[in-house]
């Protein structure tokens, strides 16, 4: 777990609804808001129960075979099982070989019918099932989420390098950076492409993706990835960046990414952080923010550090913090907090997987309810739940 972490960073104002005819159309009253959106609850587990398979999808041009997790909803005789210990799915992260169990069942049948699909795309140094928390949280509300092993988790060209020289390290950088937006890009044609994804040994799936309804999150190098990728991608509706790199200062060690915002069109954002970030600092939240050129809205997590966007955030952040860091990222355990002052797990989770799943539901699914929750009292509704946040 700690190698893991280690080269993950070494690696490394209000809503105003999803358009301006929203905004005119949906005259209503704070009572009102309050009313609908008690009949709304983005943190509550959903009605599906969820499958989850493993593809392998072959990019011909780069020659690079990739490992994609898909989760889905299930077929009904699924029920419980992604919950129970006993039946659902497990699998061993590497680097450590750690088993975790993930609230979904391996290879279960799917649900017939046409769903949104969300990609996510994960930090550097993670992987495809680094936030299984939160794709299984959607998949269980309807959507079919997919992610990938990016590029430089497979490909040795682009890992880090035995006495590398600082030239050599840059190019290498470069390069890396380079795949995550054509990763992304290959992913969605596969999944778009090909009719078998969701078949089964028992015959053919009725299951399909709404090619209307594709939105897209990703998690520091992941979240830069997502709002990179508006610019080259136009099928992608909605997009949530959790703690997104790409800063004009981005620390020592971090990866230099940049973002030019060349949007042609508004695609609502999403943004998730942590207040004490110490990788991707506040400071760099809200200049992205300020420079996305769509309809856009901020939530802050109190108490919370990078690590808090993943599964497994206590052994994630501690196993960060004690590493005794040299070089470039020498600062960093000097100004992390231990967990212990910190935000749980547990409530970050709630958090993510609340207003992720809400922000696409307003806009993918256009869901009255989940834009009245978005236009109410969203902090009360985490305090509510024990969960200590803020709007930007």
């Amino acid at each position: 777990m700690r190698q893991q972490a280690n080269t993950f960073l070494a690696e490394n104002q209000g809503y105003v609804g999803v358009s301006a005819n929203i905004e005119q159309s949906q005259q209503v009253s704070k009572k009102e808001v309050a009313v609908l959106s008690q009949a709304y609850d983005p943190f509550v587990r959903g009605r599906f129960p969820v499958g989850v398979r493993t593809i392998q999808a072959l990019d011909t041009e780069r020659d690079r075979l990739f490992p994609c997790e898909i989760w889905y909803p299930a077929a009904a005789p699924h029920a419980g099982q992604d919950l129970a210990p006993e039946t659902q799915d497990s699998f061993t992260a590497p680097p450590m070989n750690t088993v975790r169990r993930q609230s979904a069942v391996r290879d279960a049948v799917a649900r017939a019918g046409t769903y949104p699909l969300v990609i996510f795309s994960h930090s550097s140094g993670a992987g495809r099932r680094s936030a299984t928390f939160l794709c299984t949280h959607l998949s269980s509300h309807g959507y079919i989420v997919a992610a990938m092993d990016h590029s430089e988790v497979l490909a040795g060209e682009l890992s880090r390098q035995v006495n590398e020289t600082p030239e050599q390290k840059s190019e290498r950088w470069k390069a890396l950076i380079a795949s995550r937006v054509p990763d992304v890009l290959f992913l969605l044609n596969h999944l778009l492409c090909s009719a078998s994804v969701f078949d089964s040994h028992v015959g053919k799936s009725e299951m399909t993706v709404n090619p209307t309804q594709i939105g897209i999150i990703g998690h520091s190098f992941g979240g830069w990835t997502a709002l990179a990728a508006i610019e080259v991608e136009q099928r992608i509706r909605a997009v949530v960046a959790l703690a997104p790199g790409g800063s004009s200062q981005p620390r020592p060690g971090i990866l230099p990414v940049k973002l030019n915002f060349n949007w042609e069109r508004d695609v609502p954002t999403l943004y998730l952080v942590a207040e004490n970030d110490v990788s991707l600092p506040l400071a760099g939240m809200y200049e992205l923010f300020e420079r996305t050129p769509a309809t856009k809205q901020m939530f802050i997590l109190r108490r919370a550090d990078h690590m808090h966007f993943m599964d497994d955030v206590e052994e994630m952040h501690e196993a960060v913090r004690m590493t005794p860091w040299t070089g470039e990222l020498a600062w960093m355990p000097k100004e992390m907090l231990p967990i212990a002052e910190l935000c749980s797990g547990e409530q970050a989770h709630v958090f993510v997987r609340g207003l992720t799943l809400c922000h696409f539901d307003a806009v993918l699914k256009r869901e009255e309810n989940a834009r009245h929750f978005l236009q109410g009292d969203v902090e009360a509704e985490l305090a509510r739940r024990d969960v200590s946040g803020r709007k930007h």
